[in-house]
């Protein structure tokens, strides 16, 4: 099949386009490189480097004629969005529509949409959380992520636009970037390497739910063969603390550096995890990997590239 993948230069994007290509698809990234490296670029996929916000986007698409897209590009710092609440909802919600309005002109097949969990369901009391649960998104950025789930379902459900959206927990993993503002694996990872030590905003009690991106990527290749609609959480339901974390990742690299702590971030939940009765249902799908098993292989995979000794 002919698929567009926006942001397949970036960390979760990257790896859903190698997995596309290795199953013989016929793929082209759409990607500004703002946050995404040309080297996660699979060099069997076609490039266009545009920016999803801009009118050139439909355009580009249209000349494709893809049968499916998955929409990976977004501003995804929640401190950001707060921060510059106008240029979160032009990437996140203007970039979306732009997609939207070519893809039902292209009557594509599927559009396939990476939301988040934690971000949209905000300070939810009951976790882990389910789809049901009423959003209650604690930044803009969580207000953009469901603002374009809602655009979806309503052209869902004018018919002829089949949409999914995942609500993603806490990606980490290989090629995540330790110099974004987002990803406090590959952020500490990135510190350690320094000789510095990593940095826990609050006082670490905070709980997030940690999936492994070779999980991820299976559930989005699901998303897209399966007739599942809506909706879906991806995640493991488990919940950690920061300061859990945090020892886990310094003993994987081998650091004996200690945190320091930093205020709490604004716009972040406290607790946070997320319910996958419905990927297991709908996609067949659950996560395979162990925390300490993704940490290490993470681990590996960092000191290879930064050519660490171990």
């Amino acid at each position: 099949m002919k698929i567009l993948v926006t942001g397949g230069a970036g960390f979760i994007g990257s790896h859903v386009v190698d997995a596309l290509v290795a199953r013989k698809h016929r793929v082209t990234v759409l990607d500004n490189l703002s946050t995404g490296k040309r080297t996660n670029l699979n060099p069997q996929a076609g490039f266009i480097k545009m920016d999803v916000a801009s009118p050139l986007v439909g355009s580009a698409t249209k000349r494709l004629k893809p049968e499916i897209i998955f929409h990976f590009a977004a501003q995804k710092d929640p401190r950001l969005s707060v921060l510059d609440p106008v240029a979160d909802a032009k990437t996140n919600v203007i970039g979306l529509l732009r997609l939207v309005k070519a893809g039902l002109e292209c009557r594509i097949r599927k559009f396939i949409l990476a939301s988040t969990g934690g971000a949209i369901y905000g300070g939810a009391n009951k976790i882990p959380t389910p789809e049901t649960y009423p959003a209650h998104p604690l930044s803009p950025y969580g207000v953009s992520k469901l603002a374009s789930e809602h655009y979806l379902h309503s052209y869902r459900h004018a018919g002829g636009f089949p949409s999914v959206s995942l609500r993603l927990a806490n990606v980490y993993g290989p090629r995540q970037n330790p110099k974004s503002e987002a990803g406090a694996i590959a952020i500490w990872l990135g510190r350690m390497a320094r000789g510095q030590r990593p940095v826990i905003f609050g006082d670490g009690r905070q709980t997030r739910d940690f999936v492994y991106i070779d999980d991820v990527v299976r559930a989005f290749l699901s998303a897209m063969s399966k007739p599942a609609t809506g909706v879906i959480n991806v995640g493991t339901s488990k919940e950690t603390d920061l300061n859990t974390l945090c020892g886990k990742v310094a003993r994987a690299f081998g650091s004996t550096q200690r945190p320091v702590y930093a205020p709490s971030k604004i716009g972040e939940e406290h607790r946070s995890a997320v319910a996958i009765r419905l990927a297991r249902e709908e996609l067949g799908w659950k996560p395979t990997t162990v925390l300490d098993d993704g940490l290490r292989r993470t681990v590996r995979w960092f000191h290879e590239q930064h050519k660490i000794k171990r």
